[in-house]
């Protein structure tokens, strides 16, 4: 699944109608209300604060609103963005600005897709991976090959303690969990045991590693 790592937001003007898109990271319906009420606020002025929102692993939660735009043309497309683009507790609102012509229908769902996709494509959005974090033990004349392998192996290095021995903390994903127990096995003749396992969920970006 992805999520909004990092908060965008998007424009788009069709026939002198501005639509002003936000796009959040949320926790739950809570967080989302208090969004909207900000963006509501933030342009007070404008006539419409069209939203839609998803939350949940499986998208258990799912609601949108046209505030006051015909039904359909709003709320709706906005939610297809959100679907389309697999993105999971995410909000997107989209304020309108009316210009003075009316955009019937189709206008109307095509400027708030666009809105949402430029919210969208000006946020960062982060694929949030399945893992297994462990440590391993390893002496000194070890921790290269150790750490070329999982160079290799696209195996996250979450933190490195030098001591006596090198105490390194790794993350691998969960579908190549096996594959790369059992090179380490193989490579290290069955010296080295990953130890302290646990599951998790992470985001591995240019930003860096965050656990969820």
């Amino acid at each position: 699944m992805n999520i909004v790592y990092k908060m965008g937001t998007g424009e788009v003007i069709e026939k002198k109608s501005k639509f002003i898109a936000h796009v959040f990271h949320i926790k739950d319906e809570e967080e989302a209300l208090m969004y909207i009420n900000e963006v509501k606020k933030k342009y007070w002025d404008a006539r419409h604060h069209c939203y839609a929102y998803v939350l949940g692993n499986n998208n258990e939660i799912q609601k949108c609103s046209d505030d006051g735009e015909p039904s359909g043309t709003a709320g709706k497309p906005i939610m297809e963005v959100i679907m389309n683009r697999m993105i999971t507790d995410c909000l997107i609102v989209v304020t309108r600005y009316f210009g003075g012509t009316l955009l019937g229908t189709g206008g109307l769902i095509r400027a708030y897709q666009a809105a949402s996709s430029a919210g969208v494509d000006n946020s960062l959005i982060a694929q949030v991976k399945e893992g297994i974090k462990g440590t391993m033990i390893v002496d000194y004349s070890t921790i290269g090959k150790l750490q070329y392998l999982c160079a290799e192996k696209n195996v996250v290095i979450y933190s490195t303690e030098f001591a006596e021995n090198v105490n390194i903390c790794i993350i691998v994903e969960k579908h190549t969990y096996d594959s790369f127990i059992k090179q380490i096995a193989d490579t290290f003749a069955g010296r080295l045991s990953f130890e302290h396992l646990e599951n998790i969920l992470y985001i591995n970006s240019e930003s860096g590693v965050e656990i969820l």
